[in-house]
């Protein structure tokens, strides 16, 4: 039993990480109806980028973790933000009244070029970081068995908790969140309503590579390790995740990355680690049978 708790905290936590990628996957899906595939390869920037940052605060002296944590924060997703402007404008606009598979074909492209970038830059091997962020609370004791969660483990949890909370209330109640949503319905006709569809389709990019590098500054905090790959895998598995829950939707993304991480978080600990990945993927697949638009998606309406 305390073991199945543990591995139940451990599930939470990752499947925390892979929501923060997940809504940015749904927030552009939701947006222009395309995967954006160089998703995940942004997110690994943000991990990279916040190793480079505190770095370069412990070379100025500053070891304040609290006041770390912000500056870092800051200066990943505003490196991430431009990141994500320039995939929008270089892989997306020019490619938006193409044919579908066009810009699909180009945000492949850019992921290439990202991971072979930082490859290039950063070198391939593995970079780690000590931790900063340690020490935890006591859930339950038994004997010699402990079950425990680390305050680093609260902090993924409660900052997707609150990124869920403002992306929701900002697409529901603020003029640039209805703007997003006439886009979704119907872009030709928002234009012609006066919404600068450009300059909507630009921020929200930006806002979901912003989100993608908070994803990377907690997986970097919590791994404590990173190399120039884990966008690949992390981006697969929240656009799984995404898919999962509906793509579309927030809360489904959420919801269905954290059935991703338990899932692989229980299969692994009861069942052979090889065969995680193969777990997960195959209840996506038999999810998909029986609701094609998700857990909590909604069926596609045809334009006519």
């Amino acid at each position: 039993m305390d073991y199945a708790l543990q591995q139940l905290v451990n599930g939470l936590t990752l499947g925390m990480i892979y929501g923060l990628i997940a809504i940015g996957y749904t927030m552009v899906y939701g947006i222009i109806g395309m995967i954006n595939f160089a998703h995940g390869d942004i997110f690994m920037v943000g991990a990279f980028v916040s190793l480079i940052g505190f770095l370069l605060l412990g070379l100025a002296g500053i070891s304040f973790v609290p006041l770390a944590l912000v500056l870092v924060l800051v200066f990943a997703m505003g490196f991430t933000a431009l990141w994500g402007y320039t995939v929008e404008r270089i892989a997306y606009r020019p490619l938006r009244g193409s044919f579908r598979l066009a810009p699909l074909i180009s945000a492949i492209g850019m992921s290439i070029f990202l991971q072979n970038f930082v490859q290039v830059t950063q070198g391939a091997r593995v970079k780690p970081m000590e931790p900063l962020v340690t020490g935890g609370l006591v859930l339950r004791s038994t004997g010699s068995i402990e079950v425990t969660i680390s305050w680093m483990q609260i902090l993924i949890i409660v900052t997707t908790l609150v990124m869920l909370t403002v992306f929701t209330l900002l697409i529901a109640r603020t003029s640039l969140g209805r703007a997003m949503r006439a886009c979704e319905q119907d872009r030709r006709m928002a234009a012609l309503l006066g919404i600068d569809t450009d300059r909507t389709i630009s921020l929200t990019f930006v806002i979901g590579a912003a989100l993608a590098a908070v994803a990377g500054l907690m997986y970097l905090l919590y791994y404590g390790v990173i190399d120039f790959y884990i966008g690949f895998i992390a981006g697969i598995k929240a656009f799984t995740a995404a898919v999962l829950g509906g793509i579309g939707s927030l809360p489904g993304a959420v919801l269905g990355a954290l059935l991703i991480g338990l899932i692989e978080t229980f299969w692994s600990a009861y069942l052979s680690v090889q065969y995680k990945d193969v777990a997960a993927f195959s209840i996506l697949a038999i999810t998909l049978i029986f609701l094609p638009s998700g857990l909590l998606g909604r069926n596609e309406v045809e334009k006519v």
